[in-house]
């Protein structure tokens, strides 16, 4: 799903009868545009337009949650039975100290009651349960908006200030999350705790070498070695540039010289994170 596939959605969530000349308005696109996309997500199951019932207001006052611990020989049967009832209104299977989780609503608290003890005991399989009666359902999935994909994020290492806050606004003009370190050390212990999708990396900053150092660390590390690193130094214009490793295998993905254009450097970014 695209970021239009998205605002159509979230359209629909708001108002499920919405036509397709109304969103079309919204998005900005033409109506056959937004009746394709439709049409593709409902195929694709991407999307289903239904009608919901709140059922507090259909007289459902009372809602549970029922934590089951299941014999792991008649999950199946037990799963059967319990999407059956009709006061299940959603069943899941989960991991940790109880297999299923019963989200229940009934008439009353008594009719909770007997469904606890006179139908619920019945069904094949349950070892042990425990309910928690709920007391306000603060959220929804009707409330629930359909997020944007997370921006990939981009670590900036350069002990140049102006470099890291002109490289920032580039980047964050394409999109990009973007933080900056002043040295390999620095860029180092930011990693570890903020894994970035991509390193630019100056080489001259608290050594000579001092980005060649944190290229070999992130290549040594496990959990960082797949992070491509953008070498943007003015190593070569410099008189160190015969101190400037070239025979590494791997170390770095790609260098670029100082003063690179915005555009470069965006070209460069996008192609290793695609890539990668």
């Amino acid at each position: 799903m695209d970021e239009t596939d998205r605002r159509i959605v979230n359209l629909l969530r708001r108002d499920g009868r919405m036509t397709n000349v109304d969103i079309a308005r919204e998005v900005g696109v033409s109506e056959g545009t937004i009746r394709k996309r439709i049409d593709r997500m409902i195929s694709a199951g991407t999307l289903r337009i239904v009608g919901l019932v709140d059922p507090a207001k259909a007289g459902l006052q009372t809602r549970a949650l029922i934590f089951l611990k299941i014999d792991l020989t008649r999950v199946d049967e037990a799963n059967r039975l319990l999407c059956d009832m009709p006061e299940v209104i959603n069943l899941h299977w989960v991991t940790g100290e109880y297999d299923f989780v019963v989200d229940a609503v009934f008439q009353s608290n008594m009719k909770l009651v007997t469904f606890l003890t006179e139908r619920l005991g019945n069904v094949p399989g349950v070892v042990s349960s425990r309910t928690a009666h709920v007391l306000h359902q603060q959220k929804t999935i009707l409330d629930w908006e359909l997020p944007s994909p997370s921006a990939q994020s981009v670590l900036v290492v350069d002990d140049d200030p102006d470099f890291c806050e002109t490289t920032r606004l580039v980047l964050e003009s394409d999109g990009y999350d973007v933080y900056c370190a002043g040295n390999g050390e620095e860029a180092l212990r930011t990693m570890t705790v903020r894994p970035p999708d991509l390193v630019v990396m100056d080489v001259m900053m608290d050594g000579i070498l001092d980005g060649w150092d944190a290229s070999w660390r992130i290549r040594s590390n496990p959990l960082l070695r797949d992070t491509p690193i953008l070498v943007v130094s003015s190593i070569t214009a410099s008189d160190y540039l015969s101190m400037f490793p070239t025979d590494e295998d791997n170390l770095i993905d790609n260098f670029l010289s100082k003063p690179v254009s915005p555009a470069k450097l965006l070209s460069e970014v996008s192609r290793l994170l695609n890539r990668s």
